[in-house]
């Protein structure tokens, strides 16, 4: 089941705008290793579990794998050929919105180059670009 909200004071929220670099989040803590996103996005939360179900397969127990992120944005849209107006949409989706030097995911516990095979085989599942980061370097 995809990640999403217990409970939201509205349903339907606005979009708004991704401009600028991560400011919190942006530096691994849990883990050893972690990936970042270099360009920003949307990322919804079917996709951040086909990475979390990636990383844990590669990793087969061995371990720890912490997500970073959490999609709190619902995404709405009306059918095709719907008529202008009727209001908003129904919820489609819920994302998280990732801007440039979010750290996703981290994990700890296992070698530098297992722990990179894992994050690439994440980084295939997402919809931004990413890179792959030790901890204490930016």
């Amino acid at each position: 089941m995809p990640l999403m909200p217990k409970r939201v004071k509205y349903r339907k929220s606005q979009r708004r705008n991704l401009r600028g670099n991560a400011t919190r989040g942006n530096r691994v803590s849990f883990g050893d290793y972690g990936l970042m996103a270099e360009t920003r996005g949307w990322i919804n939360g079917q996709q951040i579990e086909a990475g979390r179900i990636a990383a844990s397969h590669f990793l087969a127990g061995e371990g720890k794998i912490w997500i970073r992120i959490f999609p709190h944005k619902s995404w709405t849209s009306t059918p095709a050929e719907t008529r202008m107006g009727k209001g908003k949409g129904e919820i489609e989706f819920w994302a998280a919105g990732v801007r440039p030097g979010t750290v996703m995911y981290e994990i700890g516990g296992v070698p530098e180059e297992f722990a990179q095979q894992a994050l690439n085989r994440v980084a295939h599942k997402l919809p931004v670009r990413c890179r792959f980061v030790k901890r204490g370097i930016r």
